[in-house]
């Protein structure tokens, strides 16, 4: 069984997420969708809302976990015998990034990264970009999943 973690503060989830979890899915037995808990972060959405966004959008898939963690995510992935971290790519500064992340986790732990890049339709999306969207009101209809929306009314 091949189980992979894809972490992230999903502050919120967006359709970009949505394309690198679906495009996933097929690569693994089980993926594990992990919300971080930073206490210095603030948050525009709830613990509890965030995870109900995640569930909600794929409530179709039942080799797809949504669990929260605190800590190292190589920790998390150790406690919950995960082969692989998944990381979505949107641009080459998020791969610089990513990269230094990658090797320090594998020296720590020997967990592999997995890199997706997002598709051309969703590179341009981030979570920042939706929380703005909902600061002033925007239409989210192409930038976050419908749970997301009914969800923020």
């Amino acid at each position: 069984m091949k189980k992979a973690v894809f972490p992230g503060s999903f502050d919120p989830i967006t359709l970009g997420h949505v394309d690198v979890i679906n495009r996933a899915l097929p690569l693994f037995d089980e993926l594990v969708i992990a919300i971080g808990i930073n206490d210095t972060k603030k948050y525009r959405f709830s613990l509890n809302e965030r995870v109900s966004f995640i569930k909600k959008t794929f409530s179709h898939m039942p080799n797809l976990t949504v669990e929260t963690y605190t800590g190292l995510t190589t920790e998390f992935c150790k406690e919950i015998n995960a082969d692989f971290i998944l990381r979505g790519l949107r641009n080459p500064a998020d791969f610089e990034f990513e990269k230094a992340i990658a090797i320090t986790n594998r020296k720590l732990s020997g967990i592999d990264t997995v890199f997706l890049l997002t598709s051309a339709d969703t590179s341009f999306i981030s979570s920042s970009i939706v929380r703005d969207l909902l600061k002033h009101n925007g239409d989210l209809s192409k930038f976050a999943p419908q749970a997301v929306i009914d969800g923020s009314r």
